[in-house]
């Protein structure tokens, strides 16, 4: 059968455009129901048990992932699992959400008793509010799917797009909710690119202060130089009597001295010929933002200062690099 490229470009924006207005009912759908569920989430101290069977199955596992990555213990189980052996897995202070298009899907029905005779709570999605899945649910969250994409209307395509929009929903709200903060996401995203765009200056600088150059803003310049060599990161703080930060003299910042003040460039102090303005970074910042310092700046080191703007470390690039960050 010859199909056209016309052909070929109208099925696929008939599929998008179904899905699409699926999407937009569903955010009509969100209602006093969704409230409940997630008030009823929050009361519980355990996990999100999530559990759906065939395209169901693997939206739920998708849904309990992004619940998990986000402050909200989940873990999906297969309803077959569950009737075999599984519920020994979950504990009373537990929730348990079924996914289920037609909310009469045989291996989800069938642990419905057993759900409720352990005294779990229960959170049924389905596009039929009066199934069998309905009846037993504590909350009822409905989709409202009538149409699949696929032209049979049989293979779960608008109803699992629709599911899947509304567990990113369910978590999202759960996360705000939980005041769940950058900080918390870098815990639970360690490794890959993500846990590399969280990794912050603190857990990575060198905090030995007794390495960190410094003098003071009477320092004489043999004594800066003194300083640079010995600690050999090519820089040193400018420090007042309270210790804290006033200014930065590099190796660049010498040599500029000599050119300017000529054989008159030894007779200078630390604050005649300081950087007033140094290019420094907070403990607090992320790693990255570090990087970009030292790239639109050329240096490899750089020095990282307290909330009191004292220096507290240094970083270097090297360090940078062996988190994966470049």
């Amino acid at each position: 059968m010859t199909i056209t490229t016309n052909k070929i470009i109208e099925s696929a924006q008939r599929v998008i455009d179904l899905e699409a207005e699926a999407l937009k009912n569903l955010s009509q759908k969100i209602s006093a129901n969704f409230v409940k569920a997630i008030e009823l989430i929050l009361q519980f101290k355990g996990r999100v048990v999530v559990t759906g069977m065939g395209k169901s199955g693997h939206i739920a596992g998708k849904i309990a992932a992004t619940f998990a990555s986000t402050g909200t213990p989940a873990f999906f189980v297969h309803p077959a699992e569950l009737a075999h052996g599984d519920f020994g897995m979950l504990t009373e202070d537990d929730i348990v959400i079924a996914i289920s298009q037609s909310g009469e899907t045989a291996e989800i029905t069938n642990i419905l008793i057993p759900i409720k005779r352990r005294g779990l709570k229960l959170i049924g999605i389905s596009s039929n509010i009066n199934s069998t899945l309905a009846e037993y649910s504590d909350v009822m969250l409905d989709l409202g799917i009538t149409e699949e994409a696929c032209p049979l209307n049989l293979a779960p395509t608008t109803s699992t797009t629709a599911t899947l929009a509304l567990g990113d929903a369910l978590a999202v709200v759960l996360m705000t909710q939980r005041d769940f903060s950058r900080d918390d996401f870098a815990k639970f995203h360690p490794g890959g690119a993500l846990g590399r765009q969280l990794i912050k200056v603190a857990d990575i600088m060198r905090k030995e202060t007794n390495a960190i150059p410094k003098v003071y803003a009477n320092s004489s310049y043999l004594e800066v130089l003194e300083e640079i060599s010995a600690k050999k990161l090519g820089f040193t703080c400018v420090l007042n009597s309270d210790e804290a930060l006033i200014g930065l003299i590099t190796d660049g910042d010498l040599r500029r001295a000599q050119l300017q003040f000529l054989e008159k460039a030894h007779q200078k102090t630390a604050s005649d010929i300081m950087n007033k303005t140094p290019k420094v970074i907070s403990e607090k910042a992320l790693a990255w933002e570090a990087l970009k310092i030292m790239e639109s700046q050329r240096i490899s080191d750089l020095l990282i200062i307290s909330s009191e703007g004292n220096p507290i470390g240094v970083l270097d690039l090297k360090d940078l690099l062996k988190v994966g960050i470049y």
